[in-house]
């Protein structure tokens, strides 16, 4: 039985293993180095908004979590949200679990609104998962990212909090 909870720092190790193959193998994120353990260690202890992760049998499937938009005082209650899953959790539901989750976590912190970039390489999945939670398209910026040989756009959703 998968669990979600709020990410530690004895976390990091698990969540560094799930992300560094879609850095490594995939243009779903624009990084290029894979985040150590120690880098991850760090995000988790500085963070001011919710970062989850989603266990079983104490190993990390995914995590999900939110940062904010931009840093000017105005933006203060808009977060952007990241949401990775191991591929053995893919296509079980535990992807909207832990996404709804952190949503609901961001409106009771007081988030207004929360906003999705979503690298448009051809693979619906992530953009879908938003969609079937509530997001709406908001924008496309084109030819932003290079990675992998070919330039790729940014999509942005966004949905209201609350």
């Amino acid at each position: 039985m998968s669990t979600i909870e709020e990410a530690t720092e004895a976390h990091a190790d698990g969540v560094a293993a799930v992300f560094a193959p879609y850095v490594t193998g995939s243009v779903v994120t624009f990084e290029t180095v894979p985040p150590t353990a120690e880098q991850w260690r760090a995000k988790i202890r500085e963070s001011r908004l919710p970062f989850l992760v989603l266990t079983e049998a104490d190993a990390v499937l995914g995590y999900a979590l939110a940062t904010p938009w931009r840093p000017k005082p105005a933006y203060r209650h808009t977060v952007e949200t990241t949401i990775y899953l191991a591929p053995e959790a893919t296509g079980r539901g535990h992807g909207r679990r832990l996404l709804d989750e952190l949503l609901k976590r961001c409106a009771d912190q007081g988030a207004r609104q929360a906003i999705a970039v979503v690298v448009d390489s051809g693979s619906p999945a992530s953009r879908n998962l938003h969609r079937a939670a509530g997001f709406i398209d908001a924008g496309v910026l084109r030819g932003v990212g290079f990675k992998q040989d070919r330039w790729l756009d940014t999509l942005l959703l966004q949905r209201a909090l609350g």
